[in-house]
């Protein structure tokens, strides 16, 4: 979906000052590194694969920064060769010509890593917990009447959801086809409003459209609760299945566009703020789309951001469409959207906006000027997505958590209310009573069970959801099964949180480097460099980030980093010297915490092939200012 310069031709990277190419820039057979470059570009570009790997789709990694130049030439086997076939990642070389952005000269870079799902064991078991300890709690109070229906084995397994919501024409279709990279079955794209239903986007074996009746009584899907928005609304649901590798990870839930202006007044004939709610609470990114000539927020969308309460850790928003204005109008556009954001989301805290411009085919009018920032925030908002699967498992236990605090106060509510019913007279009368006091039966429900205020729901919703029982049909409280539920919150839960990875811990001096010898093994290194590497070796420009990230994400980094003991066994692969390889490790580990990020490990492998390539004599003392991102 990028735009390629047909007018962009290979250029020698590194000529000397007479315009011509430098003696430097010859291997050992007399041919230049640039007639080398061009010639393996074009064996790889004619047989399909890069080096070794083989190509895959431009969805499967998500790259930043400027093109990459080949790696030099190597008298050993590539980091790639070496981590070729490895279980479970895989391989994304894009060409040389593009990079992340979506404007006109330059092509997007590959998206996604496909994730594999370390925590099937978690999934399961938290489905056990919930049905045996906590659905029994809401089945018995009645959770479903005031809540939201029991969790399905679907549910809880169910890929992470991403929500977008925003006013029509702003971007969200579009936002979708430029991660996938292609069409989904029933999409459309237009200045008015194009999407009039509910689409999730989902991967499958085949391009097919599943209507929303079938999709609600599907036990393989997660929307078996929809059933309760009646058939005006299913009519207006459905589910595109297609095949991208960015959905293996991950759903997206495509909205209409929000009314604004006179149409906001047409009768939908479903209540599109409960819908907004139900999606909210099961999904684990909500995004907001604005674009720069659309920043008035209507009555409906002010009612679908009031329907996110309880979910703002959530929200991110984007200003889409952001080079259709120049720097200083984006300045003041900014500033805008901050201030009728504020109007409409109470919180102390700044929400995340995310800078952006995801056109499937590039206007001629749009401004340059701040392509740099939002090129920037673009890799932000696609690190937000990447990180999305990998922190799903957590969100998961952390719902099932609040869902079951939130059955148990109902269960307090409830038992309380039934104890506090006349035993044969006056019935009618003593439970109009209770509703019309029930914030003060609350307050007592508070200081019997010691509940935290927080816990409770909201009152006035509450009161109008009791209106239709009979307090004397409600169960009494149960110790057995409220014991049941409070050691899953207790005991069970805690322990499947501890089976994820903790944060980074702080290292010892002594443990900042896996390959570590005396201090002074480093004050000697050579600080000649091999006349055979390029002085454009020497900057980040050339670092083949395409190949290192799958390498780096194989390591399960933690917080973003690896470790010396996680990464010192692929290292030791190289076929480098413990020596040499604590040399490289120094050099890339800049921030000298004894971690390496995703930008440090890939210096550390290009440091390994100019190695490679020139021998130990190549590294410098320190690492060139140049070379850092």
């Amino acid at each position: 979906m990028g735009y390629p310069d047909d007018k962009k031709q290979r250029q020698d990277p590194y000529p000397d000052q007479n315009g011509g190419s430098s003696s430097s820039n010859y291997n050992n057979n007399g041919s230049s590194f640039q007639e080398y470059y061009q010639h393996e570009d074009e064996k790889r570009t004619s047989s399909g694969v890069y080096g070794d790997l083989p190509r895959t789709s431009t969805s499967t990694l998500l790259i930043g920064g400027a093109p990459s130049p080949p790696a030099l030439p190597s008298r050993q086997p590539s980091i790639a060769q070496h981590q070729n076939g490895r279980a479970g990642v895989q391989h994304s070389v894009s060409n040389p010509n593009t990079s992340l952005g979506s404007h006109g000269s330059v092509s997007r870079r590959p998206l996604l890593v496909p994730i594999q799902d370390d925590f099937k064991e978690v999934y399961r078991d938290l489905t056990q917990i919930y049905k045996r300890k906590i659905k029994p709690l809401e089945t018995t109070y009645n959770f479903e009447g005031f809540h939201s229906a029991p969790l399905t084995d679907s549910d809880i397994v169910a890929k992470p959801m991403v929500l977008l919501l925003g006013q029509y024409s702003t971007g969200k279709t579009t936002f979708i086809k430029h991660l996938i990279e292609s069409d989904y079955p029933g999409s459309h794209i237009g200045v008015e409003p194009t999407t009039d239903r509910f689409v999730a986007v989902m991967g499958g074996n085949e391009s097919r459209v599943i209507p929303g009746n079938a999709a609600a009584v599907s036990s393989d899907l997660p929307f078996r609760g929809l059933d309760r928005f009646g058939q005006a609304f299913l009519s207006r649901f459905q589910v595109s299945q297609c095949q991208a590798p960015l959905l293996q990870n991950m759903t997206l839930i495509d909205t209409p566009g929000i009314l604004a202006g006179n149409k906001q007044r047409i009768e939908r004939g479903y209540d599109f703020t409960k819908t907004i709610e139900w999606f909210a609470e099961r999904s684990d990114l909500i995004l907001l789309f604005f674009d720069s000539h659309k920043l008035d927020i209507s009555d409906e969308f002010k009612s679908s951001i009031f329907a996110l309460k309880g979910q703002e850790e959530k929200v991110r928003v984007i200003l889409n469409k952001s080079d259709m204005v120049d720097q200083q109008q984006l300045m003041r556009v900014y500033g805008a959207l901050m201030w009728s954001l504020g109007k409409v989301i109470q919180t102390p805290e700044v929400m995340r906006v995310y800078l952006g411009s995801f056109w499937l085919h590039k206007p001629l009018n749009v401004f340059e000027d701040c392509r740099a920032l939002l090129d920037k925030e673009q890799a932000d908002l696609l690190n937000d997505l990447r990180d999305l699967p990998r922190n799903a498992a957590i969100r998961k236990v952390n719902e099932i958590v609040k869902r079951a605090r939130l059955a148990r106060v109902h269960a307090y509510i409830i038992g309380h209310l039934r104890k506090e019913m006349p035993a044969v007279f006056g019935k009618k009368s003593k439970q109009r009573e209770l509703i019309n006091d029930l914030q003060g039966e609350f307050l007592k429900v508070q200081q019997v069970y010691s509940v935290p205020a927080g816990d409770f729901p909201n009152v006035a919703a509450f009161r109008t959801t009791l209106e239709a029982y009979k307090f004397e049909n409600f169960a009494k409280i149960s110790q057995p099964i409220l014991s049941v539920a409070e050691e899953a919150l207790s005991v069970d839960l805690p322990k499947i949180m501890r089976r994820f990875p903790s944060n980074n811990p702080l290292l010892e001096l002594s443990q900042k480097n896996p390959f570590l010898g005396p201090p002074e093994t480093f004050n000697a290194l050579n600080t000649n460099q091999r006349e055979d590497i390029p002085p454009g070796y020497w900057h980040f420009s050339s670092v083949d980030k395409s190949s290192a990230l799958p390498i780096f994400l194989s390591l399960n980094p933690i917080e973003g980093k690896v470790n010396g003991s996680t990464a010192r066994p692929y290292l030791m692969e190289t076929g480098l010297s413990v020596e040499i390889l604590a040399r490289i490790w120094t050099l890339a580990d800049w921030t000298s915490d004894g971690y390496l990020s995703e930008d440090e490990f890939a210096v550390a492998l290009h440091l390994i092939r100019a190695v490679q390539s020139g021998g130990e004599s190549v590294l410098p003392v320190s690492l060139p200012h140049t070379m850092l991102p």
